[in-house]
């Protein structure tokens, strides 16, 4: 970084990032990224959903945020999608592929993939 300018212009370009990790939406997707779930390719999972959502501009409607042990880590990386007034769904054996899946269909679409879930695994 050579200027103050700079700087601005990074902290604007990482702003919607921050904010759909911060956010207080109607939608969660938790992402649990414990040691167990880093170990199996949580973090690439966690970055999917924070490019994919600002990219179909769902950040005003949907929060990424990370969380410790799930409790089932032989389903890692597991993430979890909570939606005011509805069940949650926990979506196993996630990869960052499956994550731009899940973006597409179910947080636009409202279809929950089932192939996914912790019903299936």
């Amino acid at each position: 970084m050579k200027s103050l300018a700079e700087l601005a212009a990074i902290r604007d370009k990482m702003k919607d990032k921050v904010v759909i990790r911060e956010g207080v939406q109607g939608i969660r997707v938790v992402v649990g990224m414990a040691t167990c779930g880093i170990a199996a390719g949580a973090r690439p999972v966690l970055n999917t959903f924070v490019e994919e959502i600002a990219k179909a501009e769902l950040s005003d409607k949907v929060t990424v945020t990370q969380t410790g042990c799930i409790g089932i880590c032989q389903y890692e990386p597991v993430v979890e999608i909570i939606e005011d007034g509805k069940d949650k769904v926990t979506y196993v054996k996630m990869t960052a592929e499956k994550a731009a899946e899940v973006v597409e269909k179910h947080l636009k679409g409202g279809k929950v993939i089932t192939d996914y879930t912790i019903t299936k695994a």
